[in-house]
């Protein structure tokens, strides 16, 4: 169990690559077995690193299990920030994010969104410029967050100063949580209550525009104006909400993308076969005489689909979960006792070689239905999407509300990169779980740009 208090903390947290499960775990699985008991967070905990546990702690979500994220998460992203509520309070604030990103409103005002803010970032790249991959993920998702639940315009000075508060914020998130002067804590926690007299600012205006009937409709189909129209939560509600959904929507995408430039790179065969998929479809758009990309596009993303859930299942962005167990639990021989902390490790499960051949290789060709490389005499065994061993965004009730949101945006800006530019790595880079997922270097790549491709 380690240390009193501090338990096995800090080797767990020890940072490693991303595409391993971390000398941490090798070892306790080795001694231990797929499911074992440590001291983690200053509280006795059962880590399982077993898919059956896993789904069973899932799909048992405010009956057996519950949410329990450490008090400094609470701390910082706050007491009704989705991620740390529980019961019906979660159910509400879930159903007010499943409404918003809705299926209808995916195929009309997302995907149009989607695109247009991929393209306002990828039109500044130059070629043979050297530029950080990760910092444009990042602009990319938060630029679209900005302008979805808010309405806030990309580059205009007060989308630029909340950014910067934001990147602040984030800091801390992912930091240790010692509030004292100076720390990444203490000044995330500053730059929280910044962001927060802002989003508030931004409220009032709205109540005033409501009331004196000058409000637009560009800003009632936000979130922002959604919500004060569709729901009763209270101003600090609004705002916990609206602080949670811009931490999900923008960090956990941005570092998908970031990890598929990454793994991509690295397969030209993907790239290849990529490029001969979004080649067919912006031609035949051509022809038809359209512009956008539409829904049916989308959907004809077969490859893309394979790339994106390999790059989600091999970069884990989140790795692993925080739950407690409500009553004594018996599974399968094992006892975990009621008020013990359960880690779910979905990571782990995504790279064992028990459930997925040569976990560690990059391999999108693992999600089609043959299962076999074209050009290749080689074949690897199919693993069906439904797979109930790949869990990247969760399950069970709390299964992430924006998981088709995080597909879309990743497709998309695969979409546009692979038709306009080649990319390499400038400098040696790799993404290293902190635990959260990061590139210590921000991913620097540089691009040449393809001409035209009609």
């Amino acid at each position: 169990m380690g240390w009193p208090f501090l338990g096995e903390t800090i080797g767990y947290l020890k940072p490693y690559s991303a595409i391993s499960i971390g000398e941490f775990m090798e070892q306790h699985i080795s001694r231990y077995g797929k499911i074992f008991k440590s001291n983690l967070f200053g509280e006795p905990t059962i880590v399982s690193v077993d898919a059956g546990l896993n789904r069973f702690i899932l799909q048992n979500e405010g009956k057996l299990f519950e949410c329990s994220y450490p008090r400094s998460i609470g701390g910082i992203l706050g007491k009704w920030s989705m991620l740390v509520l529980v019961g019906e309070m979660h159910r509400d604030m879930r159903s007010i994010a499943l409404n918003f990103l809705s299926h209808a409103r995916l195929r009309t005002h997302l995907l149009r969104e989607v695109e247009k803010h991929t393209v306002l970032v990828l039109s500044t790249w130059k070629e043979n410029s050297i530029f950080s991959a990760q910092d444009e993920a990042k602009k990319f998702t938060f630029n679209l967050m900005a302008k979805h639940i808010m309405s806030m315009e990309p580059g205009v000075p007060e989308t630029e100063q909340l950014k910067k508060e934001y990147v602040t914020f984030m800091k801390g998130v992912v930091s240790a949580p010692l509030n004292f002067p100076g720390t990444a804590y203490r000044k995330a926690l500053q730059s929280r209550a910044t962001i927060l007299k802002f989003i508030e600012r931004k409220m009032e205006d709205r109540h005033q525009r409501m009331k004196e009937g000058s409000g637009n409709l560009e800003e009632d189909d936000d979130l922002l104006g959604w919500v004060l129209q569709h729901s009763n939560l209270s101003t600090e509600q609004i705002l916990d909400l609206i602080l949670s959904l811009l931490f999900a929507g923008h960090e956990t995408s941005s570092v998908a993308i970031a990890l598929a430039i990454y793994f991509l790179q690295g397969c030209p065969n993907a790239i290849q076969q990529l490029r001969e998929e979004h080649l067919r479809i912006a031609r035949a758009k051509k022809q038809s005489g359209e512009m956008e990309l539409s829904w049916d596009d989308y959907k004809e993303m077969d490859f893309t689909q394979c790339v994106i859930n390999e790059t989600l299942r091999l970069g884990n962005v989140v790795r692993f979960l925080h739950r407690k167990a409500l009553k004594n639990v018996r599974y399968r021989g094992y006892d975990i006792p009621c008020g013990w902390k359960v880690l779910p490790v979905i990571a782990a499960v995504h790279l064992d070689p028990l459930l997925f051949d040569q976990p560690q290789q990059f391999n999108p060709w693992r999600w089609q239905n043959n299962g076999i490389l074209r050009g290749s005499s080689s074949s690897c065994p199919s693993i069906s999407t439904t797979s109930n061993n790949f869990m990247p965004f969760g399950g069970g009730p709390r299964l992430c509300a924006g998981s088709e949101l995080a597909k879309l945006e990743m497709a998309v800006f695969i979409h546009h990169m692979v038709l306009n530019y080649h990319w390499e790595l400038a400098d040696t880079d790799q993404a290293y779980a902190f635990p959260f997922v990061d590139f210590p270097n921000g991913l620097p790549i540089r691009v040449q740009q393809y001409p035209s491709f009609m």
